[in-house]
């Protein structure tokens, strides 16, 4: 892969450029971004586009990000399982805890269907997520702070993640932090693409800002029989239906209101012939839910109500609970650094409140060692009404918002200096 500037064909219109720039009365901070480079990022984001690969195979982009770090003068190194990669910018001398900056940079298994000359040239894979975006942003930023800090003008390093596998639960990010990538890190600063939010801003909130995901998997058995005779059998259609509508039901009305706490279906199988009640049925799905100690709570919760239900109707079950992610709960003090950040580029009108989601993102597990906190980073087109949901095949993001970002994340690093050596 190259990562050479190239000319962007169908490049971003003057509203599109005016977007990344800062806005009247704002603080002219360095770390701007220069034209050339934002070109260059745009390049690069669509390469990335063109070439996803699904968790912990992502060694393509791992070799396209460390080539460019290393064109930058900056030392990578390569994961010990083989992707993603961690990069200091600046020397650390163990005085003063690093700011990490994250990216994520694993693909989704499913189809891309826009029709864009970045399309993916991979079949059934596609960054449907906005991973590479996150990926490019933070290239982005290291390669601006890389040339302030030859300059001078980085006061402290500043660590760069490029994690692996974050679709994979329960996430790489656990893998990378044995890995040691938070080894001198105080806090660690993220961003996610959010189709609902227009590009040009960010959508902060202090306190959780995505819920915690597990997954599920279950599987019903019976002796089977003949529809003819169900009385005779385990009716395991209908066992699994009830279960698939019963058992959220359930858990619904045992758990706090409040904590959010779901189940949610994406699969069911059951049977081949209309006139043949099956020996065998599987389900699965996710939970989800808002606050920590339900998700703690959760898996007892889940298991005695499929339980309950299966026996009901004479089915055997059997569940694979799969532990995923807990919440990500946005360190107040670190969320204002990012509230700061923004608005010192681009003013206090660039931000926006966020609501709590229910999506679950492995940043969190950074977090339970360090402080930290996550961005929505807008990427829907100014005045755009339709709205491209993350996980589907025609999901994109208005480039524009890699500049912002990248802007966005040089500003918090040089805010976090300051305020150290105040």
């Amino acid at each position: 892969m190259s990562c050479a500037t190239e000319e962007v064909s169908d490049g971003l219109s003057a509203t599109e450029s005016a977007l990344t720039q800062p806005l009247p009365g704002t603080r002219p901070l360095p770390g701007t971004l220069p034209e050339a480079l934002r070109a260059e990022l745009v390049a690069f984001r669509r390469d990335v586009h063109m070439h996803p690969e699904l968790g912990n195979q992502e060694f393509r982009t791992t070799a396209a990000l460390k080539t460019r770090l290393e064109e930058a003068g900056l030392a990578p190194r390569v994961l010990t399982a083989g992707t993603g990669l961690v990069c200091d910018v600046g020397q650390w001398d163990g005085s003063r805890p690093m700011l990490a900056l994250r990216a994520d940079i694993d693909a989704l298994p499913i189809p891309d269907t826009k029709l864009v000359p970045y399309r993916s040239t991979v079949p059934d894979r596609a960054h449907a997520c906005g991973h590479d975006v996150h990926t490019t942003v933070v290239l982005g930023a290291g390669l601006v702070l890389a040339e302030l800090a030859r300059e001078g003008r980085l006061p402290f390093p500043v660590r760069l993640i490029f994690q692996p596998a974050e679709e994979v639960l329960p996430g790489g990010a656990a893998d990378a932090i044995k890995d040691g990538v938070l080894d001198g890190v105080g806090k660690i600063i993220a961003v996610h693409c959010d189709p609902r939010v227009d590009a040009g801003r960010i959508g902060l909130r202090h306190g959780p800002i995505t819920s915690a995901c597990d997954r599920l998997e279950v599987s019903l058995d019976g002796p089977g029989g003949h529809t003819a005779r169900p009385h005779l059998t385990t009716d395991l259609v209908t066992a699994v239906a009830k279960v698939a509508t019963e058992v959220p039901a359930v858990v619904a009305r045992r758990a706090d209101a409040r904590s959010g706490l779901s189940v949610t279906w994406g699969r069911i199988e059951a049977g081949h012939a209309p006139n043949v009640i099956p020996q065998h049925a599987e389900l699965s799905g996710t939970v989800r839910c808002l606050d920590l100690t339900a998700w703690r709570e959760a898996p007892d919760l889940v298991h005695s109500a499929i339980q309950e239900i299966s026996d009901l109707y004479r089915a055997k079950s059997e569940v694979t609970y799969v532990r995923g992610v807990p919440p990500v709960v946005n360190d107040p003090g670190v969320a204002d650094l990012l509230r700061d950040a923004m608005a010192e580029r681009r003013g206090p009108l660039s931000i926006e409140d966020t609501e709590q989601s229910l999506g679950g993102e492995d940043f969190s597990w950074y977090l339970e060692h360090v402080p930290g906190a996550m961005a929505r980073l807008g990427v829907r087109r100014p005045g755009e009404r339709t709205v491209r949901d993350l996980h589907q095949g025609d999901f994109d993001a208005d480039e524009s918002a890699i500049a912002v970002g990248v802007e966005l994340f040089t500003a918090a690093a040089l805010l976090d200096a300051a305020r150290t050596t105040e």
